[in-house]
């Protein structure tokens, strides 16, 4: 007996990591001249230090995919998996008005299937690309008896960094200011314990829908800081727009305007019955990211998130 007939093959996990470490050096790394060590050793090392910043912090967060999981093991489609886990960590992030910088991925399975982690890590490595972050690292793992069959699970872990004295948040936030909505690509990574439910049969019929990667948010927000005053950032996630009064300060609320919901999601209330407030609580209803801004900036806001190829939406203002 030994740990291969157990069920771990260490030789795949080793060959998994020399194909990362060797694919690197034919791409084009984010922030490559601040990586001291990356993909291979036993930690990474990052060149620190930002003197366009008088009080540099820190920003970190970690998320998982949920339950899209499952989805994804059933169907095998872990093309845009790895995208819904880095935005689900660098979307949160830019929310402080901070900027990614590295980011770890984790990924546990019941058998390493190579191909199926090189898809995986692919998709990790493109969102990371498209967002302005290194892929420094992170763990493969093999748990036999904890995973089964195809399944598989998967965190996130970013790191970026802010200015103390330009952090976005509540305190920024003034009575009158005007809430816009940017559109999700989806139901991204929230809510599949009941959409496996409601489309179970029918799943074939939706998974295209259903596993549409989370949108990431990153370059947008980059251009909306640099051309617009920005008050607070609130990615809707699980909650719903219960995460919008999370960079209110107590004595504002948003007083919401509706907007009109994506075909998917209407589909999901018309299968369970659930009425408006139910669903905008539980589901992001179309709205992946809202931004809060001064009245005075919301037309060009609008017109970059236009420029990107997102809705917008006016969700209202505060009072």
């Amino acid at each position: 007996m030994d740990y291969k007939s157990s069920g771990v093959d260490v030789e795949a996990g080793d060959s998994l990591v020399d194909w990362l470490a060797d694919s690197e050096n034919k791409i084009k790394i984010p922030h490559a001249e601040r990586i001291v060590s990356g993909i291979g050793g036993f930690a990474s090392i990052f060149r620190a230090g930002f003197p366009e910043m008088k009080k540099p912090c820190l920003v970190t967060c970690t998320d998982g995919v949920g339950t899209k999981v499952k989805l994804a093991a059933q169907y095998q489609r872990l093309e845009g998996i790895g995208q819904d886990l880095v935005a689900m960590c660098v979307n949160d992030l830019i929310c402080t008005g901070g900027r990614p910088l590295l980011f770890l991925d984790y990924y546990a399975a019941g058998k390493l299937d190579l191909p199926s982690a090189k898809t995986f890590l692919q998709s990790v490595r493109q969102a990371c690309a498209e967002s302005d972050c290194a892929l420094v690292g992170g763990e493969t793992a093999e748990m036999p008896g904890v995973y089964h069959d195809r399944d598989f699970d998967c965190a996130g872990f970013a790191v970026g960094v802010v200015d103390e004295d330009k952090t976005l948040g509540a305190h920024l936030v003034k009575k009158g200011d005007r809430l816009l909505g940017i559109s999700s690509s989806g139901f991204h990574s929230n809510g599949f314990s009941l959409l496996r439910q409601v489309f179970a049969a029918d799943m074939d019929q939706w998974i295209d829908e259903l596993m549409r990667p989370t949108a990431l948010y990153v370059k947008l927000f980059k251009d909306l800081q640099q051309q617009c005053e920005l008050h607070a950032l609130a990615h809707i996630t699980g909650g719903g727009v219960d995460n919008i009064p999370r960079v209110l300060p107590n004595d504002l609320k948003w007083n919401q305007k509706n907007w009109s919901w994506p075909e998917g999601f209407r589909e999901v209330q018309k299968r369970t019955g659930l009425g408006d407030e139910k669903m905008l609580k539980t589901l992001n209803c179309g709205v992946g990211l809202a931004l809060i801004l001064p009245e005075s900036e919301a037309n060009s806001a609008k017109n970059i998130i236009l420029r990107q190829g997102f809705e917008c939406f006016d969700l209202g203002d505060i009072r």
